[in-house]
């Protein structure tokens, strides 16, 4: 397994790969990461990963400085995994000082949902995925479901620059509490786990319910429609 740190060191190591499948990590690997790593090997007989935790999505009161960074374990996890190349850069070396930022944003994508109470976050995303993307030069990028927004953020965004690159999704993990693996799961007591399942599941029930509602109410409005009553 190949480890470069510079955008040079990587530029020459993927001039020696062909058919490359590609999955962008910030690191503290599990087994939804490696899950993506199999499905890059379905599309591609190469598969490279990044460790990068990009400070651009990070929001001034997140956790960027606390974010997980095992790197000699993620590393081991990779070479278990049989990955080609892995590209672990500075921030420095994905943001040379003095230039000037490069945004990238699909308002429409990115501002409802978690981009209402994570402001630039995916623009962050956005911005270090092309970066990536521009570098890396794969055929094929394996995103995981479980950030369903980010997916489909990413999906508009190749489509729209024109990036010759297939998205391939990704299912979503779960541990056995049924929790979606996570690197941030870690900071989560076995006390705290429990609500953020009790929340998850009240609102799949509520979401279950409202559907349930709306398509009843549609199926009564069909039949009204078809079957109208008779004059008496």
């Amino acid at each position: 397994m190949n480890v470069v740190e510079t955008i040079e060191e990587l530029r020459s190591a993927r001039a020696r790969l062909g058919v490359l499948g590609f999955v962008p990590t910030m690191g503290a690997l599990h087994e939804g990461h490696l899950s993506l790593v199999r499905i890059a090997k379905q599309y591609a007989r190469q598969v490279a990963v990044s460790i990068f935790v990009n400070p651009t999505q990070f929001g001034p009161r997140e956790d960027f400085s606390k974010y997980p960074r095992p790197i000699e374990q993620d590393l081991d996890a990779c070479r278990r995994a049989g990955v080609d190349l892995v590209f672990h850069p500075s921030p420095e070396q994905m943001y040379r000082p003095g230039l000037p930022q490069v945004v990238i944003d699909l308002p429409e994508l990115t501002q409802p949902l978690e981009g209402r109470h994570r402001p630039g976050h995916f623009q962050g995303v956005c911005q270090v995925v092309a970066k990536l993307f521009n570098l890396m030069q794969p055929q094929y990028a394996i995103f995981g479901q479980k950030d369903f927004q980010q997916l489909r953020v990413i999906q508009a965004m190749t489509e729209a620059l024109n990036f010759p690159i297939t998205i391939v999704p990704g299912p979503t993990v779960r541990d056995p509490d049924g929790l979606a693996m996570s690197s941030r799961n870690q900071y989560l007591s076995p006390d705290e786990r429990a609500p953020c399942l009790e929340h998850s599941t009240r609102a799949i029930c509520r979401r279950s319910r409202s559907q349930s509602r709306r398509s009843s109410d549609q199926q009564a409005h069909r039949h009204h429609a078809a079957n109208p009553p008779r004059p008496r």
